[in-house]
């Protein structure tokens, strides 16, 4: 996790304004639509979810004007569904006439368990300053509130902080104007004779659409920025669903409009109020530019988009393979670490192999297509690298890959292994079955980033049974415990699991966790 927090401030970048151009050609219509509040609730002990943290129902929203309150005293409203937008209360007064001030706190919440927690206790690396609250004095009523900000959330708190003696505030008609660039008209559910897996593809939709906005963002809680990893997957579940290449186009554009002065692709990018390159490199990520391009490219051949980014996508490459040995073995450092997972407790260096590897093999599809002189090249060095790995990596008496100076076996080498075809078929399905067996179940991820190559290696190795089971074990006991949309992180065994400190910092709908729609389309809406 500490690899995504980094301060590089001496790092130059380049600046193409024809590439910003081009991703400004391609900025999305935002739909928006005014959504009322549903119901009051109040919190809940309820232990099936989060931290223990449920809702109840206590008075429908048309009686919301009847609760009159004076100080200290709060109500909760429900929209009914996840929302991302911008929200609006009428508020009046009753009793005597307004003495003073009216001040108020307006506390934004996607699950529940944002509820329970104080900001004041909150004493963690992240900002504080992502939490969703707002402190507002108000110095004359009746009055129409819209608050400036956007707010990703479910749940409204709102407490009176004061009035005076004299009079009680009272509110009525919330409305959310939400934004999102998903045409929701535009998808539908696959028939798959299985409720759960139904719901855990609406779910995956909800949480896409709500990160699509301007651009493909991460998370509309935090941190509203244009994640290269994120994109990747966000990319492969909008083609099985929303169908949008042009906001794909606009994000690469923009990637590949500001890269660093040695060429690497920054691992994020900040889109408002203007664009700006973050200082932060991931040596995966930014190969992954490639994988976004190739991807694109598959889904519809664009050859004015692949003229246009072709040069940034080989300057990855090219900058990739500087660190590649001899041997064939990739050889990285902390200057430019592999990300591959938050998690730092386990070793990196066979699975950041293997993702070169995956890369490269969509890279000589470009090439091809480009007819690039140095096609040969690229060739030999594949071959190179899946040679060093079949010889110095892969241990036959295990039937497993190892990594690091340790030979540490662990779940991300497999699966990227796997996913990259570094071993003939059979022998992929073996080494997935034998991480099944040996490996499982999963222990230290905690991001439904990993979990989805986890997942998708199942599928590809001919594993349905075990991949469906790993997609209701993991997101479907995130709908269990509540969520209308897929969270940043979740440790089933550590269902309370925030890398924050503090659920009140977590991302509730974020854009790496959306993936159950592309791998129902691709694996499951045939002969299910």
């Amino acid at each position: 996790m500490a690899f995504t927090f980094q301060i590089n401030n001496n790092v130059a970048f380049k600046h193409d304004q024809r590439l910003i151009d081009k991703a400004d050609m391609f900025k999305p219509q935002l739909y928006q639509q005014k959504i009322g509040a549903k119901s009051l609730v109040a919190l809940n002990n309820d232990a099936s979810f989060l931290e223990g943290v449920g809702i109840k129902r206590v008075d429908d929203i048309q009686n919301l004007a009847s609760h009159q309150l004076t100080r200290d005293q709060k109500i909760i409203l429900d929209f009914g569904d996840h929302q991302v937008g911008k929200f609006s209360v009428d508020i009046s007064s009753a009793g005597s006439p307004m003495d003073a001030p009216l001040f108020c706190k307006f506390k934004f919440a996607e699950m529940p368990a944002e509820l329970a927690h104080k900001s004041s206790d909150y004493d963690g690396w992240l900002s504080k300053s992502w939490i969703q609250e707002e402190y507002i004095h108000i110095d004359e009523l009746p009055t129409r509130l819209v608050l400036p900000r956007r707010y990703s959330f479910r749940y409204v708190e709102i407490t009176v902080l004061d009035t005076s003696p004299k009079w009680q505030a009272v509110f009525d008609h919330p409305l959310v104007d939400t934004e999102t660039s998903a045409d929701l008209s535009q998808v539908t559910t696959p028939q798959l004779n299985d409720p759960e897996l139904e719901k855990i593809y609406q779910v995956g939709v909800k949480t896409l659409a709500d990160c699509m906005q301007n651009v493909f963002e991460d998370g509309p809680k935090r941190d509203r920025r244009l994640w290269i990893g994120d994109l990747r997957l966000q990319a492969l579940a909008n083609y099985a669903t929303f169908r949008d290449r042009d906001l794909v186009k606009r994000c690469l554009y923009l990637f590949g409009a500001m890269t660093a002065s040695d060429g690497r692709v920054p691992a994020n990018v900040f889109t408002t109020p203007n664009y700006v390159p973050d200082d932060t490199f991931l040596f995966d990520y930014s190969l992954f530019f490639i994988s976004i391009l190739a991807d694109l490219e598959t889904f519809q051949m664009d050859q004015t988009v692949l003229d246009d980014l072709y040069p940034i996508a080989k300057q990855q490459m090219d900058l990739s393979l500087e660190r590649v040995n001899r041997s064939g073995k990739l050889v990285l450092d902390d200057d430019y670490p592999v990300f591959i997972d938050w998690s730092n407790d386990f070793d990196k260096e066979t699975a950041g192999q293997a993702v070169l590897i995956y890369v490269l093999r969509q890279f000589i599809d470009l090439a091809q297509q480009k007819s690039d002189e140095d096609l040969d090249k690229y060739r030999v060095v594949l071959e190179k690298m899946i040679q060093y790995s079949k010889t110095s990596l892969y241990d036959p008496s295990r039937g497993l890959f190892i990594s690091g100076n340790n030979h540490e076996i662990n779940i991300a080498s497999q699966v990227w292994m796997v996913l990259a075809k570094v071993m003939d078929s059979d022998t992929n399905q073996q080494i997935m079955q034998r991480t099944c067996d040996d490996l499982f179940p999963i222990r230290g991820i905690a991001t439904p980033y990993m979990y989805h190559h986890v997942t998708e290696a199942l599928f590809q190795t001919g594993l349905r049974d075990q991949a469906i089971d790993l997609l209701k074990d993991y997101w479907g006991t995130m709908i269990k415990l509540g969520a209308d949309t897929y969270w940043e992180a979740f440790e089933p065994e550590k269902p309370d699991y925030s890398p924050y400190g503090s659920p009140i910092l977590n991302s509730y709908c974020h854009a790496w966790s959306c993936t159950p729609v592309y791998l129902i389309q691709k694996y499951l809406t045939k002969g299910m």
